[in-house]
């Protein structure tokens, strides 16, 4: 059996498309034989052009080859992430050209990786196997609105829709996905197996020690148009006062904005960091009092389900959550009155609520358990070769 797997991102990269990843590989080659080989071909790190790590073009261990390919860089905007994907694209279809495989694996958010798994799949008349992260033509129709786009989200559906239509089965992280996909094809095999929590934060012990100093929010991740940190962190961090300070680690599309509008309003209790690795991550979760996640407030994301979500979780921290739709019915049911949810981007709700918010010991273990990311990524990779065997009948 030999298995193709595309990934934009993979480890050492931070990010969601990495965290998933890089597991799935290690529970697919432990699954197979030693005769059976994995084939990944993945980039370079890059995810944040201020964190980037080095690492080997081409790396075997076991069952498994790791290509990576070096992308131009760019810096998290648009125009540079499409250019530095249609180069990843064109390398990657010379480097399969000649190849035979079984399957074609592909995770992916922003649809090209998908793409590009139904173009091979539909070349060498294989089963193609689609991870969803996220739904792309969907989240940009809610954030760009003028007739260019409208003609460009057109195209984006007609490629959609191929892809979809290509899949022999289809993973969904977010249940909240299931409507949409349905739409374009309710004949094919769908699953939902989510994100999940890594061994790091399993093992961690995130308990801060009693201080007399200000009360510290955290937030870590993307700073990009989908989490709309600039709508509601200065406006926050003015409501707190200065007892509180807003911590905010990351990079992306949206930080300049976000920076501009600290400064234009003199707000000096929210300090911006750059990407770190896990280690440091989880010592800034350990000295936080509170956790932060946001969404922006677009109708699309209301069908998405964060990452970070499980990572937050893990940390049994109290957490303050901007989200709405799917991710709020998620978080209401299995992480329940340790955090509070509020509308996204709205101050007023922030507030109100937060004034009220009595975080409490809560039993998360069912939560740990069966979230644990080493378990669903064993299922995804069984799912994965269970196709296999089924499309060789």
């Amino acid at each position: 059996m030999k298995i193709l797997i595309l990934t934009f991102y993979y480890k050492p990269d931070l990010c969601a498309g990495s965290f998933r990843a890089t597991p799935f590989v290690n529970a697919l080659s432990n699954l197979l034989t030693l005769d059976d080989k994995i084939e990944v071909i993945t980039t370079m790190p890059q995810r944040y052009f201020s964190f980037n790590q080095e690492a080997n073009e081409i790396e075997e261990f076991d069952n498994v080859q790791i290509k990576r390919i070096k992308l131009p860089s760019h810096h998290s905007r648009f125009l540079d992430q499409s250019w530095a994907f249609f180069h990843y694209m064109a390398k990657t279809l010379i480097e399969v050209k000649k190849k035979k495989y079984d399957i074609v694996f592909a995770t992916s958010s922003r649809l090209f990786t998908a793409f590009m798994g139904a173009l091979i799949a539909r070349n060498k008349n294989i089963p193609l196997y689609l991870d969803i992260r996220d739904i792309f033509t969907d989240n940009l129709s809610s954030v760009l609105k003028n007739k260019v786009t409208r003609v460009l989200i057109f195209f984006l559906q007609l490629i959609e829709k191929y892809t979809i239509n290509s899949a022999t089965k289809i993973n969904l992280v977010s249940k909240g996905f299931k409507t949409y996909f349905e739409n374009i094809n309710d004949k094919v095999d769908y699953s939902f197996l989510t994100n999940g929590i890594d061994n790091e934060f399993l093992n961690f012990d995130f308990s801060k020690s009693r201080t007399n100093g200000k009360i510290i929010i955290t937030y870590a991740g993307n700073i990009g148009e989908g989490q709309g940190l600039e709508k509601i962190v200065p406006n926050m961090a003015l409501s707190l006062g200065d007892n509180y300070e807003i911590r905010i680690i990351g990079a992306g599309g949206m930080r300049n904005v976000l920076e501009k509008r600290l400064q234009k309003c003199n707000i000096g209790n929210v300090k911006i960091y750059d990407p770190v690795d896990r280690e440091k991550l989880l010592r800034f979760y350990k000295n936080t009092d509170y956790l932060l996640l946001h969404l922006n407030n677009y109708d699309a994301f209301k069908r998405v389900l964060p990452s970070k979500i499980f990572e937050y979780g893990a940390t049994r921290k109290p957490t303050i959550a901007g989200v709405s739709g799917y991710a709020a019915k998620f978080i209401n049911k299995y992480l329940g009155h340790n955090w509070l949810v509020f509308e996204p981007a709205n101050i007023r709700d922030f507030e109100r609520k937060f004034h009220n918010f009595e975080p409490g010991e809560s039993d998360i273990k069912s939560f740990l358990d069966r979230f644990n990311r080493k378990t669903l990524m064993s299922l995804l990779a069984k799912d994965v070769i269970g196709v296999v065997r089924s499309f060789n009948i």
